[in-house]
């Protein structure tokens, strides 16, 4: 028997039409999963299920926010009819804005709140209920460092984040006895197109500030790769981890580990 072999199983991916929520949906599909996702941007729908496709991946995605209650429970009343029952959820849709906390204004401060906490809860309220229903399922959250750490203009996302990993333990405690594990992942620094301006060679061959900081601080040396969230993502979504529940397994080159190189 292969504990990491997901077929027959419906998993639903918030954000994964692009950066690290399609990684983790590659991953997924690739172990033998379904994969549904959302989107609020129709083109991005369309060009992820397109990705999906040129790699052999059966995708379905829906116009959704995952902020609307009402939007999020008729989507998921729609997979159901369309796809199955979801047995696997990654609440991986986020924002982040960076700005010191002083200048942030209250409405910035609740909208990261709300699309990165309240948006994990309101998915996961809509899917328990099936996974109940079904005998069992599996909840990621994606965390972050931030998490556990502080930073300079991210208190929002920090606060964010830090709610999240307790959600995630609470779902646990709340629905353990109902044969749902939900786990976080907590990507380190990961390199995506968004990232690739603080990567870039100076013009004098040196390495960009931000870059040079993120090395030092990372026992691995390097960036992360979106790919190198896959192999845990499948892990946390199969029989292997039906007991690991309320844990935040954190992929970071082993950063919350090291406290840095000395000057």
């Amino acid at each position: 028997m292969n504990q990491f072999d997901l077929t027959g199983k419906t998993a639903l991916v918030t954000g994964a039409s692009y950066g690290i929520g399609f990684a983790i949906a590659k991953a997924l599909g690739q172990a033998g999963a379904r994969i549904v996702f959302n989107d609020r941007k129709p083109d991005l729908i369309e060009k992820g299920v397109a990705a999906y496709k040129e790699l052999g991946i059966e995708a379905h995605g829906y116009n959704c926010d995952v902020t609307d209650e009402a939007a999020v429970g008729a989507m998921v009343a729609r997979i159901r009819q369309e796809v199955g029952v979801i047995d696997i959820l990654v609440n991986n849709a986020g924002i982040i804005k960076r700005i010191p906390m002083c200048e942030m204004a209250a409405a910035d401060f609740r909208q990261v709140i709300d699309i990165d906490l309240t948006g994990p809860f309101i998915v996961a309220k809509a899917v328990i209920p099936g996974m109940i229903e079904k005998g069992g399922g599996k909840i990621i959250n994606i965390c972050s460092m931030m998490s556990e750490l502080g930073r300079e203009t991210v208190s929002a996302y920090a606060a964010a984040k830090g709610g999240l990993k307790m959600l995630t333990r609470n779902i646990a405690s709340e629905y353990g006895q109902y044969n749902i594990q939900c786990n976080g992942i907590g990507p380190g620094y990961i390199a995506t197109p968004q990232t690739a301006p603080l990567r870039e060679v100076q013009p004098d061959g040196s390495r960009h500030p931000f870059d040079q900081f993120i090395l030092a601080k990372t026992p691995a040396n390097r960036w992360g790769e979106a790919e190198d969230l896959g192999g845990p993502a499948v892990f946390l979504a199969s029989a292997a981890s039906d007991f690991v529940n309320g844990h935040i397994l954190y992929v970071d080159g082993g950063i919350l580990a090291y406290i840095g190189k000395q000057p």
